[in-house]
């Protein structure tokens, strides 16, 4: 396999996601793959193998675990089959665990190649107030802590993530919690990455994403949880629709990234997720 390492949105090989991507996986068995992602050691790996009828099927592993969809991963693929396969605007479906998503990938005026990943339906569910009770547990917040005008929910676009919201930008920047703790919880829940946002204005959010369950203690940049907020957004009325969103996360690790994500007025529809690429 060709192993090949891009980061996710951002410009600076120094900030964003870091993902590895192998455009082509023909043939690689699963135990192969895990152990790949696994010895990379970023929080995704994405493993394409082209079919006959156009769709790539791609798959995504975390150092210890498979998922059913990585948003950063998406956006790194699409940016290094396009610097393979001509550099003008691409549109790629891809096959995914959580159903078909698209991505078209364009050059901005500087030269950034620029990808944009078209999520599966999104939808949220309430949480269960035992799971919500342990999850502030865990990580050391009180109800106090949320912010009422953005109720806590499930969300997903590819993967579920549980959305909560602080109102206070500090308590975003104090984040820690016990990992073991909050690694059982989301094996029984079914949650990829918990996302822990703060809102600056009606469309610009900051973010934070624990990823225990795939060994990784935080996401610096989580497309499929922007995806899922954006469907959340639009759900339950918090955003005037149609949308562009902007969310800053990685900031309180040290890795800035910046995802657009677009949410479109039409309930049901899938949700535009946003960022450059770049080689590390």
């Amino acid at each position: 396999m060709e192993i090949l390492r891009y980061v996710a949105f951002s410009t600076d090989p120094a900030g964003g996601n870091p993902a590895g991507v192998v455009l082509d996986a023909t043939g690689v068995d699963d135990a192969t793959m895990l152990a790949t992602a696994a010895e990379i050691g970023y929080s995704e790996t994405a493993f394409v193998v082209p079919s006959r009828d156009g769709v790539l099927d791609v798959r995504y592993f975390s150092p210890l675990a498979e998922v059913p969809f990585c948003g950063h991963a998406t956006i790194a693929t699409a940016v290094a089959h396009a610097e393979r396969h001509g550099t003008g605007r691409l549109r790629l479906r891809l096959r995914t665990q959580a159903g078909l998503v698209t991505v078209t990938t364009d050059r901005t005026a500087d030269g950034t190649l620029v990808a944009t990943l078209v999520s599966v339906a999104p939808r949220t569910e309430p949480l269960e107030e035992a799971d919500l009770a342990e999850l502030l547990a865990i990580l050391g917040w009180a109800a106090e802590d949320l912010d009422p005008a953005l109720p806590p929910r499930a969300a997903f676009a590819g993967a579920w993530h549980p959305v909560l919201a602080t109102a206070d930008r500090k308590r975003l920047a104090e984040m820690r919690y016990d990992m073991d703790a909050l690694t059982a919880l989301m094996d029984r829940t079914g949650w990829t990455t918990v996302d822990l946002v703060w809102r600056e204005s009606p469309t610009v959010f900051h973010a934070r994403n624990p990823f225990p369950p795939g060994g990784v203690v935080e996401d610096p940049a989580t497309g499929a949880a922007a995806a899922a907020l954006g469907g959340y957004l639009r759900e339950l009325g918090l955003v005037a629709t149609p949308a562009t969103v902007t969310v800053h996360q990685g900031v309180d690790m040290g890795r800035p990234s910046l995802i657009t994500v677009t949410v479109p007025a039409e309930p049901g529809t899938g949700i535009g997720v946003a960022g450059a690429a770049v080689p590390i």
